[in-house]
């Protein structure tokens, strides 16, 4: 949602690239204002909707869950990837982007087959302006501080789970499906 309302350069869209692009975390009343706007709006969110990256403060998961309750709703899951700072580093600045389509690739995991060409269409690839060791440093100690509690207030709402985010790509997936498929089987 980030990505989208800057690259449609919206002025909410345009104010988060400028905090992104110097490592900075965007502020809750610019989150906020985007998240609600697409709750209220697209279509896709009616029946669901998956947050990445949000909340990332104590306010904003209160702000969340207010909005929510005011539509009848509630938050079922808070899912941490846990990951060490280092592993972390190294596999963000090495991700490349195909803008048009979302592709992502990667220079070490994943490299696409012609160097810094989308395997699909052959146009270039990107590394995101705010995918460098610096912002991404600067993103950590921000992370840490702000978002940790985050974590408490969800495990004391009893819905937040940790996957280990080091595990190779079909693991992590798999171990994400099992958060979720709890609740097929404590509704049934």
């Amino acid at each position: 949602m980030l990505r989208s309302q800057v690259a449609a350069k919206t002025p909410l869209g345009r104010a988060a690239k400028k905090i992104m692009d110097e490592g900075g975390l965007v502020s809750d009343e610019i989150v906020v204002g985007m998240i609600q706007n697409e709750l209220e709006n697209n279509p896709e969110c009616k029946n669901g909707f998956i947050l990445d990256g949000f909340p990332r403060t104590v306010p904003q998961a209160d702000r969340l869950d207010a909005m929510l309750a005011a539509r009848g709703e509630a938050l079922q899951h808070a899912v941490q990837l846990q990951i060490d700072d280092s592993l972390l580093v190294s596999r963000i600045t090495g991700r490349l982007v195909h803008p048009a389509s979302g592709r992502s690739y990667h220079r070490i995991f994943n490299p696409p087959k012609e160097e810094m060409k989308d395997d699909v269409t052959g146009e270039p690839l990107i590394q995101r302006s705010d995918d460098n060791a610096e912002a991404l440093k600067k993103r950590l100690v921000t992370f840490h501080q702000q978002t940790a509690p985050v974590v408490d207030y969800y495990r004391k709402k009893g819905i937040w789970a940790g996957i280990d985010a080091s595990q190779e790509p079909g693991a992590v997936w798999r171990d994400l499906l099992k958060v979720f498929e709890a609740d097929k089987i404590s509704k049934n």
